[in-house]
């Protein structure tokens, strides 16, 4: 085997985190006519370097591949707009952004959060690399430019007299290869005075939550506050704040500024975070031993229950298609032996197949047409929502399942 190396620190890889066998590319969506193909599965291999404790997937598929055609839209969940609303008003509060402002916001999807900035007269660019997402944001009037961003975009911008008062971020850090290259690009394009906030899940809740569906090869990193520190230290930036989100299970949003910027003093919230990490052991190559065991012992749960209610005759349908469902029912080996379909709101994944497990993906009416006993909840983070938009199963004794980060019935 070809040695592996730390995508930071360039260290080699030698330590598992967790091993999730092989899975296809989680957002790799089929239309019929593919369902007799072959389907391509890549390894699920979490490892963690020794030395500066980054957990991590290799590269097993090009970016260009996985982000071609991308099924995920923001603006289909409404907890996700709430989520990015009310961030715009919490920017322009604190920062003051206004008309002589510019917002970059990487990795902006369908536009889904810049529309809020442009509400507000806030000149607004989006950098997408997925053009067929792009393209909705443009058709929404939102500026953008299908690329993937790093250094030699951010020259490019900068060469054009673009130099971001704020660059936006959410759930990309992890989604980036060369996290080195990403984060210079943010250094060089950063305005003088300008600010970095940055979301992505925190690896803490990942583990104490047992979050392991979240893994896929979409996400190459798996983040703490250490680790993002150590990185835009690394590039001359500072991170001056952090906050603890609830979304995704559990993020965090990490406020960063360039190193000589005195404007932004570091807070206590940063130094108390990065040391309760270091006191729960996240700078400590031991701690992360032993979570397979409990990885492997959720699928034992989740499948003993399936097993038991479909010997009893009972229906169970899923709903959502989210990248993380796509991993739980790949490494449980749950298929159309014990799901008969999922529902998504969003009609770019209505009438595909799911990968791997290639269970049809209907519109969420189905539901109430079969009526079934159990209702699978995929995108568990959403289950709020999800259960108050369902809230008609209770006509039938309908109930819903949630697998992580424990196997609950309600």
């Amino acid at each position: 085997m070809a040695e592996l190396n730390c995508r930071f620190c360039s260290n080699e890889l030698e330590h598992t985190f967790v091993n999730l066998g092989m899975s296809p590319i989680a957002n790799d969506m089929l239309k019929s006519e593919h369902l007799n193909c072959m389907e391509p599965f890549y390894p699920l291999h979490v490892y963690v370097c020794e030395k500066c404790f980054l957990v991590q997937l290799p590269e097993h598929q090009s970016p260009t591949e996985i982000f071609s055609d991308y099924t995920y839209f923001s603006s289909y969940s409404e907890s996700w707009l709430n989520h990015a609303k009310k961030y715009v008003q919490l920017m322009m509060d604190r920062f003051l952004f206004g008309k002589d402002s510019l917002v970059v916001e990487l990795a902006s999807n369908d536009g889904y959060l810049l529309q809020y900035f442009k509400e507000k007269g806030v000149p607004v660019l989006g950098v997408e690399p997925a053009e067929n997402v792009a393209k909705v944001a443009i058709e929404k009037s939102i500026p953008t430019i299908a690329k993937f961003f790093g250094t030699e975009t951010a020259r490019s911008l900068v060469s054009d007299n673009k130099k971001a008062d704020l660059i936006i971020g959410n759930n990309v850090l992890a989604h980036v290869p060369d996290i080195n290259d990403f984060v210079a690009g943010i250094k060089v394009l950063l305005a003088t005075e300008g600010v970095i906030t940055v979301e992505f899940p925190h690896l803490v809740k990942l583990m104490e939550l047992n979050q392991f569906d979240t893994i896929y090869h979409e996400h190459f990193s798996y983040l703490s506050l250490t680790i993002v520190k150590n990185i835009f230290q690394h590039h001359g930036l500072k991170v001056f704040d952090v906050q603890q989100l609830k979304t995704h299970g559990g993020s965090l949003r990490v406020f960063a500024t360039h190193v000589d910027n005195e404007t932004c003093s570091v807070s206590n919230s940063v130094t108390s975070l990065l040391e309760t990490e270091a006191k729960d052991g996240y700078t400590n190559l031991a701690h992360y031993t032993g979570y397979q065991d409990k990885v492997n012992s959720t699928k034992r749960h989740l499948l003993e229950f399936l097993i038991r209610e479909k010997e009893q005759g009972k229906s169970i349908v899923a709903y959502g298609a989210p990248a993380k469902g796509n991993t739980l029912l790949n490494y449980c080996g749950i298929r159309s032996d014990f799901i008969d379909y999922t529902v998504d709101k969003s009609p770019h994944k209505q009438g595909k197949y799911l990968p791997g497990t290639h269970l049809p993906v209907h519109h969420p009416d189905m539901i109430f047409e079969t009526q079934p006993d159990y209702i699978l909840i995929l995108p568990w983070n959403l289950r709020k929502e999800i259960a108050g938009q369902l809230e008609g199963i209770r006509q039938w004794q309908g109930q819903f399942i949630v697998p992580i980060p424990r196997l609950e019935i309600f």
